[in-house]
Order: structure tokens, then C-alpha cells, then sequence
């Protein structure tokens, strides 16, 4: 007889183990559904029992795929199994790319830093860029690829000349690169104006986020009347339709000439660490409200 699990979270990440924990305190207690978390030291025995039909899961919270391949064949027996996903990993994909998410929402009428798109180094060695490119970027720019993404990776903030350019391209040389204004926030009240937003399953929540320190604070319903932040609330209810993620973070600052620009398109894997925990976590208020929507979300799904 197979063992069936209401609930199957996969994460490859030392820091998911208070978020994951949530969840399964969440589930159990909300809705007293049985909880399978896979972890690298345990994927390959899951892997081998969903195979052999040894484990049955009714719902599948993907977090290992997206950076860790091996996890890729876990993802795709519970496709093959019907198994409903938070959110597919083609879609997650799709949306990590920050060149097609870049075009997607210039095509939509939302603001962007100015960006140019250049191509990979192994596609193609010689870039054109003129002296006007340079001067609409302005000084210092940001170089970004495209695709490797997390942390930083691969971001150069301060660039400042076209040798800047050739030399981070080749870092990443099978990725795209974004070559982007540095937009600078409003300050105001001690605040900068540079906000992270989550989505999920339907639910939205604007928090303050300091560029420069990573440093979260919440964002009140009082702060949103004062400072006319309402609009924060459209432009992602604007991304989740273009993206149609179940959950993910985006990064919008209110730039000096009083527009909110789009900076960091989709974050499709959100870092969930905790506030109480870590100085750079997200607020715990804003954590356990996503828990609780991920945990309905699969409840509604499974029925189980």
C-alpha cells in the first residue's frame, strides 16, 4: 500500500527550515493534513518510492527545481502523476528570464528602467552600443544577466564605462544581459521610497525594502494613505497577469520624477527567511499570512 501525504514541500536551501516548518505546522493544525518534505539528503529514496508507486503526494510545493536539477525528475513524476504544483516550473522559468519579463511589461504599459538588451558573449562577441546608449544609461549603470539569478549574482551596480560591459558579459557567457538605469528613490520622512511587494494566491503585501541594507519594514495601511502608495497595489495586480505565478515578490521604487518604476521584475522563488530570525528577513506578519494562503491554496486544490 502506498503512503499518501496531503502535502509535499521540496527545497534545496539550509534557510527554507523555519518557512518550511510554518507550513507544516499550518497544514497539520489548520487543516490536519499529512506533510513530506524533501531535502538533497532524502530525494533520491522519495524519487524511488514516487516511481515505484511506494509514495502518493496530492500536493506539490516545488522550491529545489528552480537551482537544483537533480530535484528536476521529482517535478516532473509529480506532472506525470497529475499531481497539482503552487506553480509550474516552465512557468517559473519563463519568468525568471528579466529580458522577456523586461519586454512583457513595456508591452504592458508598466514602467521600466531605461534598458538595453544585449546577447550572449558565445552568440555573439562584438556588441554595438553608441555614445547616446551610454549617455541614456546614464553613470553609474547596472549590468545583470538575464536568467542567473539570486542573491545578486552576477550584478555589477556600479558600472560606469563600455569595459565595464565587455567584461562582466563574459562572466555568465551563455546568458543575457540587461544593461539598466540606476534609479534612485524618493527620501522622504527618513524613508527610502523602494518598496518589495508579495503576491500569493491572489493576496498582495507591500513592505518597505532599503536597496541598500535589504532591511525590511512593514508597510501600513497608514503609510499607504499618507504617502498615495494605492498604485503599488495595480501595477503588481497588473504583473500577476502577465506572469499568472501563484506567488512571487517584485522590487518598485517611486523615482525622483514621481513614477513607480518596475526594478526588479519577478522574484519566482521568494527567500521567506524571518525577521525575528534574520536582520534582512521578511516581516514574520507578512511570512504567516503567505503560509496560511500556500496551505489554503492546497487544501482548495486536493481536497483532501
Amino acid at each position: 500500500m502506498a503512503q499518501i501525504f496531503d502535502f509535499c514541500v521540496a527545497t534545496d536551501w539550509e534557510y527554507d527550515k523555519d518557512f518550511v516548518s510554518l507550513i507544516e505546522q499550518v497544514a497539520r493544525e489548520k487543516y490536519a493534513l499529512k506533510t513530506y518534505v524533501v531535502e538533497p539528503f532524502n530525494l533520491d529514496e522519495t524519487i524511488h518510492c514516487v516511481h515505484h508507486g511506494e509514495l502518493k503526494f496530492r500536493f506539490f510545493y516545488d522550491r529545489g527545481s528552480d537551482s537544483s536539477p537533480e530535484f528536476l525528475e521529482l517535478h516532473n513524476l509529480m506532472l506525470q502523476n497529475a499531481v497539482p504544483i503552487l506553480d509550474s516550473l516552465e512557468r517559473l522559468k519563463w519568468t525568471s528570464d528579466k529580458a522577456t519579463m523586461h519586454l512583457e511589461f513595456i508591452a504592458n504599459g508598466l514602467i521600466t528602467p531605461y534598458t538595453i538588451i544585449i546577447p550572449p558573449f558565445n552568440t555573439t562577441e562584438k556588441i554595438l552600443l553608441s555614445l547616446v546608449d551610454l549617455a541614456n544609461l546614464g553613470r553609474p549603470f547596472i549590468i545583470k544577466p538575464a536568467n542567473t539569478t539570486g542573491g545578486g549574482i552576477g550584478v555589477v551596480d556600479g558600472a560606469e564605462t563600455l569595459q565595464d560591459v565587455l567584461a562582466a558579459r563574459k562572466v555568465y557567457d551563455n546568458d543575457k544581459y540587461l544593461l539598466q538605469e540606476k534609479v534612485t528613490p524618493i527620501e522622504q520622512d527618513g524613508q527610502r521610497f523602494w518598496f518589495r511587494v508579495f503576491f500569493c494566491c491572489g493576496n498582495i503585501y507591500c513592505s518597505w525594502w532599503d536597496d541598500a541594507t535589504h532591511v525590511y519594514e512593514m508597510l501600513s495601511p497608514d503609510h499607504v494613505k499618507a504617502y498615495q502608495l494605492d498604485e503599488l497595489f495595480n501595477i503588481v495586480e497588473k504583473i500577476s497577469k502577465i506572469i499568472q505565478l501563484n506567488f512571487f515578490s517584485t522590487e518598485i521604487a517611486l523615482s525622483q520624477n514621481g513614477k513607480f518604476v518596475v526594478i526588479d521584475y519577478v522574484n519566482e522563488i521568494c527567500d521567506m527567511r524571518l525577521k525575528s530570525f534574520h536582520r534582512d528577513g521578511v516581516p514574520d506578519e507578512i511570512v504567516h499570512k503567505i503560509v496560511n494562503h500556500i496551505v489554503d491554496y492546497a487544501k482548495q486544490t486536493n481536497h483532501a
